[in-house]
């Protein structure tokens, strides 16, 4: 479990560089919140439940007229959420965090984890390909695969996992979960309002500034 120990190692060594009381809380729930978000999302996908249509004209026009998406259910490209409450049960603790999610369909998002003040202290970044943890505080960050995640992770976790969490369209509703190895962890997301088709707002950070660690040396 390389990865994921490297993490939360990474993040319990911060709390040298924190004051006690709030930063500290603020560097636990990174090393909890700030993982699962990456980590353990979807708790099971929702089905689609098929319906035979009705033979009558009627019902006919009826069903085409409920598959014709409106304005408000056609395709975003992006989508963008400030003041996302993500909630985590793992055992008997339970840990809260803020959170901004932002998504460009098919293609990247980015959540910035805000354990207080609205500060990022803790960003993921990924794309279909890849996965991308950054810790602001110790100027570090670790790049992996969705193939290297899934060595731990209960069930799979897949690009497409991420981006129904970041842009709040998961099918079973905003309740998520995963295990890892004998840990299974809950996680409970508030979504505020989405705005969607608007500018990306992350602004990039420069990685040549920053330590990257390597999975097989953690």
């Amino acid at each position: 479990m390389r990865v994921l120990l490297f993490i939360i190692r990474m993040l319990q060594n911060s709390l040298a560089r924190a004051t006690r009381g709030m930063t500290r809380l603020a560097v636990r729930t990174m090393a909890y919140c700030g993982i699962e978000i990456i980590t353990l999302l979807a708790l099971g996908t929702g089905f689609a439940i098929g319906f035979t249509s009705c033979h009558t004209q009627q019902a006919a026009v009826q069903t085409q007229s409920a598959e014709t998406p409106t304005e408000e259910e056609k395709p975003w490209h992006t989508c963008f959420m400030q003041g996302a409450r993500a909630t985590l049960t793992i055992d008997d603790e339970i840990i809260s965090a803020n959170c901004t999610m932002q998504v460009v369909r098919d293609s990247m998002l980015v959540i910035s984890v805000m354990p207080m003040l609205g500060i990022e202290v803790y960003r993921i970044e990924a794309t279909p390909d890849e996965l991308i943890a950054i810790n602001k505080l110790n100027h570090q960050y670790l790049r992996t695969d969705y193939q290297q995640v899934n060595r731990y992770v209960t069930p799979p976790l897949r690009w497409e996992d991420l981006q129904q969490i970041a842009s709040n369209e998961l099918p079973g509703g905003p309740f998520v979960g995963y295990a890892i190895g004998e840990k299974t962890i809950a996680l409970k997301i508030t979504y505020p309002e989405k705005q969607t088709n608007v500018p990306m707002r992350a602004q990039h950070i420069d990685l040549s500034r920053y330590e990257q660690l390597v999975v097989e040396n953690l």
